[in-house]
C-alpha cells in the first residue's frame, strides 16, 4: 500500500506518514509547504512564495533559493515517505496536489459543506454533526508558532471560517433546543468580536429561551453601545426584532423558567419603530472564479462609514454584456461578499420577463415586490408609478441597503426603481448597454466580456474537478474556445460532462465541434445559450432582427458599417443605425477598428443562434440573393478602388454584371484611400471569395480574387494573394470556367514571379495561354504575354522578351486597356536598355509615362518614372534620375506603398553613389534596407547591400567583402545570376583595390553594367 502523508495546519504545522510524525527543520521550507498546504491543488506563485519567506523584501535570488526549498521538500518527501511528484511545477509556480494524502484544511472545507447543505435542507441533526466534525479539526490558532505576517491574509480567512461556523452550529443549536451549548460557544465569539450582529443575536435568543431575559437585554444594550461608539450605527434589523421579542415577553421563555419576583422589567426604552430587513440575495450553488478588475470596481459602490467626508462612492453600478456573460454571477458574488456593509438589508429583483408580456418585467410589479419585502403592507401600497415610486424612496431613506436590479431591459425600466438621497445602493445588470446612466461619478458601469482563457480554464476545473481538466489539457483549452470563454456556456458544458463520467472531455469537444449542434448542446431544455439569446433576438425589430439573421451568413471575421446596405437593399445611414441597435442590443460586438473604421462581428455562439433564426425564418432564395448583392456591391467598391490606383481599363472586360450602385457618393467616400480601405476589409475579402466558390458562385470568386491582387502586390500579402487565387480557381474549375481557371492561373503564375520562382511562373502562364485562348478574353491574353515577357527577360532571352511584349501591346491596343500599354511599354523600356538601346528605353519610359496620364493610373505613373529613372542610370544621365527618384518615393510614400518606396529608395542610393556622394547614397540605401526587409523582399535587399558596398567604396571605407559575399550567396539562392555575376566582379574589384586610394563611381558602374 502506498504511503499516505497527513499535513495539518488548523494549529501547529504538523506533517506526518502513516502516523509516524516527519520533521522538516528549515522554517523556509515550513513557510513554503504552509503556503501551498492553504490552497491545495492550486498552483501558488513564486513571487507569492517569496513574499512569504522574506515578507521585510525578498532578496535578489528569492527565486532560486525558492527553488532549492521546493527541491528540498521533494527530497524530504521521497526519501522519508517514499512519495514522488507531490509538488509539481506548473506556471506561475508549484502546487500541492493532495489525491491520495490528507490535509485538514479540505477535511474542513467539505465538512463545511456538508454542514451547511444538511442545514439548508431543515436536517438539523446531519448539520450539527458535519458542523461538529469541522471544528474538532481545530488544535489551536491557525499555524500557530509560526510567523503569521506574511501568511494572514490566507489565515485569517481560515479563522474567519471558524467563527462563522460557531455561528451557524449555534443557529442549528438553538433549533435542537441546546441553549446551554450555544451560550457556551458563543459567549466567547461575542466577547472578541463584539462588532458581529448576528452572533450577538443568536445568543440573546439563546438567553431568552432558556428563561435568562435581563442577561439577554444586557447583551443588547452593551452592544448596541459599543455600534454607537465604534461605527455610529444603530444595531441591524435582526438584534432589534431580538431585543423586541424580549422586551414583549414569550411564551416559550415564561414556561422554561419563571422571572425572579423582584426583577423590575425595564420599560421599553424608545426603540425605532418595527423596521423588516430583507434578506433576499439568491444563494448560488456554482463556483465563481476570476473578475478581480471588475470586483474591485464595484467596490466603489460600498457606502462610506458614517462620518466619513473624504471622497465619493459610486450610488448605482451597471454590469453590462451579451447573454451568457456572467453578468448575474458577478453581481450576486460581489453583493454576497460585502452584505455585512449593508446592515438594513439586500433586495433582490428579478426583472427578466420571459414570456416578454410585460408582467414581471413592468416596474409597477417590481416596486410592489421591493415595497413588500421592505415590510409595507399591501394595503398601503398605492396603486399609480409614480406613488409607488415616492413611496419606495422614502422607505428607502436612511437605509444602508443594497438594491439588486437583475437582468434590466432598458433604463426606463429601472428608473422608478432608483433610491433617492441616503445610503442605498443599487446594482443593475443588463444586456442593453444603460448609456444613459453614463456621465456621472455617481454610476460605475462595467462592459462585461468574456472570461480570459485562464479564469476559463479555472471555472471548467472548479466545477468538473482539476484532475479531469489535468488529465486532458488540450480538450479542455479547445472546450474553452468552443464556448467563446462564456460562463454560461462552459457551465452547461460541465454539467453535462459530471451528469455523465462517461464523457470525456475530449469527446464533447469532438461533438461541439459540429457548429450546427453547438447550439443545442449548449442550449439543454429551455434554457442555456438559446435562452439568453432569444431573449435579446425577440425584443429587436423586425428590420433588426432581419439583418441580424442574414449577416450571420457572411462567413466573415467581422464587418463594416455599410454591409447593411446590400444585405438588406437599405441605404449605408440606416444600416449602421441598425448594426448599432444590434450592438445594443448584446448580439454583436464591436470590434477592432481596421482601415480607420469602426469594425462589427458576432461572438461564434450569438452567429450560430442568429443562423439557426435564418435557416427558420429566411427562404433559401432570401438568403441567395443577399449574398449576391453582397458580393455585387463588394466588387464595385473592389473595382473603384483598383482605379484609384491603376486607372480605368485593369478591372476584366466582359465579365458579369459585377457592379451594384450605391447610394450617395458612398463609394467614394469609402475608397478615397483605397490602401487604407483595402487594409480593413482585407480578411473580409479573402473570406468572401471563399465562401462564393462554396456557394457554386464561381464567376464572382475569381472577379473578386483578380481584383484584390494589386492590393496583395502593394502590401506583399503574397499567402493571402496564393490562398485566393488558388480557391478561386478551384471554383472555376469545378464550374467549366475556362476564362476564370485561366485568370487565375495567369494571377498564380504572376504571384511566382513577384517571389522570383520563374520556372514555375512561365509553366502557369502558358497553361493560362492555352485556357485563355478559347474565348474572346484579349486583356487577359495580354498581360499573360507581358508576364512571359518577364519570365525570358530573366532566363536572359531578352529577344523573347522583347517579342512577348510586342505581342501584348497590340493586344492591350484591342482591348482599351491604357494601364496595361502602359506596364507593357516600361517593361520593354528596360529590355531595350538591358539590350544596349538605353536612348530608346528612355523614349519608351516618357512614353509610358504619358500613357499612364491618359489611363489615369496613378501607380502605373510612379512604376513608369521608376522605370525611367533605371533608363536614365544607364544612360549616364544620374542627375536627373536622382531628381526622378524623388518624386518615386515621394508618390510611392503617399500611396502607403512600402515596397514601391523601398525600390525608389534603392534607385535614388544608386544614382547618388554613382555622382559620388556616398554619405547621400548611405542614408537613402539604409531606408530602403529597412522597408525591403519589412516587406520581406530578399531579392531587393541583396541589391540594396550591392549598392551599399559601392557607397561605402567610393567613401573610402573598407569591409565591403563581408556584405558582398552574403548579397552574392542570396543572389546564387534566388536563382538570379546576372545579380549573382555582378557581386562576384565587384568582390574582386574592391578586394584588390589599395583603400588608400579613393575610387571612382563611374568604375563601380561600368562593373555593374556589364550581364
Amino acid at each position: 500500500m502506498a504511503p499516505r502523508l497527513s499535513f495539518q495546519v488548523l494549529g501547529p504545522l504538523k506533517v506526518s506518514v502513516d502516523g509516524r510524525p516527519l520533521l522538516l527543520r528549515s522554517a523556509r521550507q515550513r513557510t513554503v509547504l504552509a503556503v501551498l498546504l492553504l490552497t491545495p491543488g492550486r498552483a501558488v506563485s513564486v513571487d507569492a512564495l517569496a513574499d512569504a519567506v522574506w515578507h521585510s523584501g525578498p532578496p535578489a535570488t528569492a527565486r532560486n533559493q525558492i527553488a532549492i526549498c521546493v527541491s528540498a521538500l521533494r527530497k524530504t518527501f521521497r526519501d522519508e515517505a517514499g512519495v514522488d511528484g507531490l509538488i509539481e511545477t506548473m506556471l506561475p509556480g508549484y502546487v500541492l496536489h493532495r489525491e491520495g494524502h490528507y490535509v485538514d484544511v479540505a477535511d474542513l472545507y467539505e465538512s463545511a459543506a456538508a454542514a451547511r447543505a444538511a442545514a439548508e435542507a431543515g436536517e438539523a441533526n446531519e448539520a450539527a454533526a458535519h458542523f461538529e466534525d469541522a471544528l474538532a479539526l481545530w488544535s489551536g490558532p491557525v499555524l500557530d508558532g509560526m510567523d503569521g505576517s506574511a501568511l494572514s491574509g490566507a489565515v485569517g480567512r481560515i479563522s474567519e471560517l471558524r467563527t462563522n461556523l460557531i455561528e451557524e452550529y449555534a443557529a442549528v443549536q438553538l433549533q435542537q433546543g441546546r441553549y446551554v451549548s450555544v451560550m457556551e460557544s458563543l459567549g466567547p465569539v461575542v466577547a472578541e468580536h463584539p462588532l458581529r450582529e448576528h452572533a450577538r443575536a443568536v445568543l440573546m435568543r439563546a438567553y431568552h429561551l432558556s428563561g435568562r431575559r435581563s442577561e439577554a437585554l444586557d447583551l443588547y444594550r452593551e452592544g448596541r453601545r459599543i455600534l454607537v461608539a465604534e461605527l455610529g450605527v444603530e444595531p441591524g434589523g435582526e438584534l432589534r426584532d431580538i431585543h423586541r421579542t424580549v422586551l414583549e415577553g414569550d411564551g416559550r421563555a415564561s414556561s422554561k423558567a419563571a422571572a425572579a419576583p423582584d426583577t423590575v422589567v425595564p420599560e421599553a426604552a424608545p426603540d425605532p419603530a418595527p423596521v423588516t430587513v430583507p434578506r433576499q440575495l439568491p444563494l448560488s450553488h456554482e463556483p465563481f472564479v476570476g473578475r478581480e478588475e471588475e470586483l474591485g470596481l464595484l467596490q466603489r459602490l460600498v457606502p462610506p462609514a458614517p462620518g466619513y467626508t473624504g471622497g465619493t462612492s459610486a450610488r448605482i453600478a451597471a454590469i453590462c454584456g451579451p447573454a451568457g456573460v456572467g453578468k448575474s454571477a458577478l453581481a450576486l458574488h460581489w453583493a454576497d461578499r460585502v452584505t455585512g456593509r449593508f446592515p438594513d438589508g439586500q433586495l433582490y429583483l428579478d426583472l427578466r420577463d420571459p414570456h416578454g408580456h410585460g408582467g414581471l418585467g413592468r416596474p409597477e410589479a417590481a416596486l410592489e415586490r421591493a415595497l413588500r419585502a421592505l415590510g409595507v403592507p399591501g394595503t398601503s401600497i398605492p396603486a399609480g408609478l409614480e406613488d409607488r415610486a415616492a413611496l419606495y424612496r422614502s422607505t428607502l431613506d436612511g437605509r444602508r441597503l443594497l438594491v439588486v436590479l437583475d437582468d434590466a431591459r432598458s433604463v426606463e425600466q429601472i428608473r422608478p426603481l432608483m433610491p433617492g438621497r441616503g445610503s442605498a445602493r443599487v446594482l443593475v445588470t443588463s444586456r442593453d448597454p444603460l448609456n444613459e446612466l453614463a456621465g456621472t461619478s455617481a454610476v460605475t458601469r462595467l462592459e462585461l466580456g468574456a472570461m480570459s482563457p485562464a479564469e476559463s480554464l479555472k471555472l471548467l476545473a472548479a466545477t468538473i474537478g482539476e484532475h479531469r481538466v489535468a488529465a486532458e489539457p488540450a480538450a479542455a483549452t479547445r472546450l474553452v474556445e468552443l464556448c467563446d470563454r462564456l460562463p454560461l456556456a462552459l457551465r452547461v458544458v460541465a454539467t453535462r460532462l459530471l451528469s455523465d463520467h462517461r464523457w470525456s472531455l475530449r469527446r464533447m469537444a469532438a461533438q461541439m465541434e459540429d457548429r450546427r449542434e453547438r447550439v443545442s448542446v449548449l442550449s439543454p431544455g429551455e434554457s442555456g445559450v438559446r435562452s439568453g439569446a432569444w431573449l435579446g433576438y425577440r425584443a429587436l425589430s423586425v428590420q433588426a432582427a432581419r439583418l441580424y439573421r442574414q449577416l450571420s451568413m457572411l462567413e466573415v471575421p467581422d464587418f463594416p458599417a455599410w454591409i447593411g446596405a446590400p444585405v438588406l437593399d437599405i441605404g449605408p445611414d440606416a444600416s449602421e443605425e441598425l448594426l448599432h441597435q444590434l450592438v445594443g442590443a448584446q448580439l454583436l460586438e464591436i470590434g477592432p477598428a481596421r482601415g480607420g473604421a469602426t469594425r462589427f462581428r458576432f461572438q461564434n455562439l450569438m452567429r450560430q443562434f442568429a443562423q439557426e433564426r435564418c435557416l427558420a425564418e429566411d427562404s433559401a432564395q432570401e438568403r441567395e440573393q443577399a449574398l449576391e448583392r453582397v458580393l455585387t456591391t463588394v466588387l464595385t467598391l473592389v473595382y473603384a478602388a483598383q482605379e484609384q490606383l491603376y486607372g480605368k481599363g485593369e478591372a476584366p472586360h466582359g465579365g458579369p454584371a459585377h457592379s451594384r450602385p450605391v447610394p450617395g457618393e458612398t463609394v467614394s467616400e469609402l475608397v478615397a484611400d483605397p490602401i487604407e480601405w483595402f487594409e480593413g476589409e482585407r480578411e473580409a475579402l479573402g473570406a468572401l471569395v471563399a465562401q462564393a466558390v462554396r456557394d457554386g458562385q464561381a464567376e464572382r470568386a475569381w472577379l473578386l480574387a483578380v481584383g484584390t491582387v494589386p492590393f496583395y502586390e502593394t502590401r506583399n500579402y503574397l499567402e493571402d494573394w496564393r490562398r485566393t487565387a488558388e480557391c478561386a480557381l478551384e471554383g472555376a474549375r469545378r464550374a467549366g470556367d475556362a476564362r476564370g481557371a485561366g485568370t487565375m492561373l495567369r494571377s498564380l503564375g504572376t504571384l511566382a514571379i513577384y517571389q522570383r520562382r520563374y520556372e514555375e511562373a512561365r509553366e502557369l502562364l502558358l497553361t493560362a495561354l492555352t485556357q485563355l485562348e478559347r474565348g474572346d478574353d484579349t486583356q487577359g491574353r495580354a498581360i499573360v504575354r507581358r508576364n512571359l515577357a518577364v519570365c525570358a527577360r530573366f532566363f536572359g532571352d531578352l529577344a523573347g522578351a522583347a517579342r512577348y511584349c510586342e505581342e501584348s501591346l497590340v493586344l492591350f491596343r484591342r482591348a482599351g486597356d491604357n494601364s496595361g500599354l502602359s506596364h507593357a511599354l516600361g517593361l520593354l523600356a528596360q529590355i531595350e536598355i538591358e539590350q544596349g538601346n538605353p536612348e530608346r528605353g528612355v523614349e519608351l519610359s516618357n512614353q509610358a509615362i504619358e500613357v499612364s496620364y491618359e489611363a489615369g493610373s496613378l501607380r502605373s505613373r510612379t512604376q513608369n518614372l521608376y522605370r525611367l529613372a533605371e533608363a536614365l542610370l544607364v544612360a549616364g544621365r544620374s542627375a536627373q534620375a536622382e531628381r526622378i527618384c524623388h518624386d518615386v518615393v515621394g508618390l510611392t510614400r503617399g500611396q502607403g506603398d512600402r515596397l514601391g518606396e523601398a525600390h525608389g529608395l534603392c534607385a535614388l542610393g544608386e544614382a547618388q553613389w554613382r555622382q559620388n556622394e556616398p554619405h547621400k547614397a548611405r542614408a537613402s540605401l539604409r531606408r530602403a534596407l529597412r522597408l525591403a526587409e519589412e516587406v520581406g523582399d530578399r531579392f531587393l535587399q541583396a541589391r540594396i547591400v550591392t549598392h551599399l558596398a559601392c557607397a561605402e567604396a567610393i567613401g573610402g571605407g573598407a569591409g565591403t567583402g563581408e556584405p558582398l559575399d552574403w548579397a552574392r550567396e542570396e543572389f546564387q539562392t534566388l536563382n538570379a545570376p546576372v545579380w549573382e555575376r555582378r557581386a562576384g566582379r565587384l568582390r574582386e574589384v574592391l578586394e584588390s583595390h589599395d583603400s588608400a586610394r579613393p575610387i571612382e563611381g563611374s568604375m563601380l558602374a561600368c562593373l555593374l553594367a556589364d550581364r
